[in-house]
């Protein structure tokens, strides 16, 4: 008990200096949980891919598309379940900075490849029965404040012209890593709307969603579909669902690498403002440790004096910077565009990573203050002066 006082009374002693160390350990805890949080949202729509779905996309780029003929060779492949498409329409809602997806889906199959859009059999049944309808995800309409039977305006940009459409449905997430930010209405009113004022573009789609049954035939069966369109005006390249949403993350490698670096640079960063404090405190002791040698103090006592008040400091610095993270963190999120990040949310083992770091910075801290002490003799410690 006595030693745990000493270093109660040892961490206090410069309580300038200390609040000082324990706040630059708290924001730089805060930055690196922050950074850790986007990478971790970066990766959220790879996390929440089946195993059983693929992706069937234009073999050049994405965005060019595929022609409707392809869905019911898709569909006689064996090992098929279901086959379903989507378009994207992007457009404007109130304004540019108002970014979530807006897809041109098939009503009548794409809640059967996606059952972790949870909706009410009535609000389906609506959004089939009414062509110019729409289903919203869960946190675009707390975001925007929207219910069932309201109209949305879309200003079309690939897509010109005015779209209204009316919400008959508000889907739900099924799992924490489900995406609630997305629109989805009816291709077919789409390719209706096209067929009228841009005949050439009408009877496309964007990409293929195939359900198959089988999520370990999924190399043969991509295989079977590509076989199928090679050579074809618009090969195909067909992969699985996370294949496809990693794709997306590789385009910005450099920027998800950048932030990884950071985030792991703050942890040096602790270190210094950490190990600078931890050197200054225990030149300043050097004869207290003499002293403490005179009486007997063993190696063991020293270094747990050295080592508790480092891993005092850095436990305070990072458990405030841990309880101030989350609502910096939700305050953040509050400010960004629902989907840009649709799962925005601290991971346990960014939480995880947060608590070793600092208990771990407090351990390499103490380490050089702790030889330097040991090494001092009793008479170099009384003859010190600083």
């Amino acid at each position: 008990m006595k030693v745990l006082k000493l270093i109660l009374k040892n961490a206090l002693r410069h309580k300038l200096r200390t609040t000082l160390t324990i706040l630059g350990i708290s924001i730089a805890v805060i930055a690196f949980v922050l950074l850790r949080t986007v990478v971790t949202a970066w990766y959220a729509g790879v996390e929440a891919s089946a195993a059983n779905r693929l992706i069937v996309r234009q073999a050049v780029s994405f965005i060019f598309p595929l022609p409707y003929a392809y869905r019911d060779k898709i569909a006689a492949i064996p090992g098929v379940e279901t086959v379903s498409w989507a378009n994207w329409f992007q457009g404007v809602y109130i304004d540019k900075n108002q970014f979530f997806a807006r897809l041109a889906v098939d009503a009548e199959t794409i809640f059967n490849v996606y059952p972790e859009f949870l909706i009410t059999q009535s609000e389906l049944e609506s959004f089939k029965a009414e062509r110019n309808s729409c289903i919203l995800g869960q946190d675009i309409a707390k975001q925007y404040n929207l219910k069932v039977g309201d109209v949305m305006t879309i200003e079309g940009d690939i897509y010109p012209g005015k779209w209204d459409f009316v919400i008959r449905g508000i889907y739900r997430p099924r799992d924490k890593t489900t995406d609630a930010t997305q629109m989805l209405f009816h291709w077919a009113y789409v390719d209706e709307r096209m067929r009228q004022e841009q005949p050439i573009r009408a009877g496309d789609v964007g990409w293929y969603i195939v359900k198959i049954k089988d999520p370990n035939q999924s190399a043969l069966i991509s295989q079977q579909i590509d076989a199928l369109f090679k050579n074809s005006r618009a090969e195909t390249k067909t992969e699985t669902e996370r294949a496809f949403q990693q794709g997306f993350v590789q385009s910005t490698s450099a920027i998800i690498t950048s932030m990884n670096v950071l985030s792991f640079v703050i942890i040096g960063i602790i270190l210094l403002v950490l190990g600078n404090t931890m050197i200054m405190s225990a030149r300043e002791r050097t004869r207290e440790f003499a002293v403490f040698k005179t009486l007997g103090f063993s190696t063991y006592h020293l270094t747990g004096l050295i080592g508790g008040e480092s891993l005092l400091i850095s436990a305070l610095g990072g458990g405030l910077g841990l309880f101030l993270a989350f609502p910096i963190i939700q305050g953040f999120e509050s400010f960004i565009p629902k989907g840009f990040f649709p799962i925005f949310q601290v991971e346990p083992i960014t939480v995880f990573f947060g608590v070793s770091a600092a208990l771990l910075i407090g351990i390499i801290a103490a380490v050089f203050p702790i030889q330097k002490a040991l090494r001092t003799s009793i008479v170099e410690g009384f003859r010190f002066v600083g």
